[in-house]
């Protein structure tokens, strides 16, 4: 039996992990993620580009 695939985030912290880095990194990036995808109304950021990462980044912050 082939196992399921991992959602996005968990992919994500998956390699932060075999990379290493902290923990608050760790939550830094998938939050990151999370606000940028729901920004996006939930698109999976493989189907986005330069576009919608500077719309994104160029909002004000609050």
């Amino acid at each position: 039996m082939e196992k399921p695939l991992k959602k996005l985030l968990e992919q994500v912290s998956d390699v932060i992990r075999l990379k290493h880095y902290s923990y608050i990194t760790d939550e830094s990036y998938v939050n990151w993620i999370k606000r940028y995808t729901i920004f996006h109304n939930k698109q999976h950021p493989k189907e986005m580009g330069g576009r919608e990462i500077e719309d994104f980044s160029t909002l004000p912050t609050p």
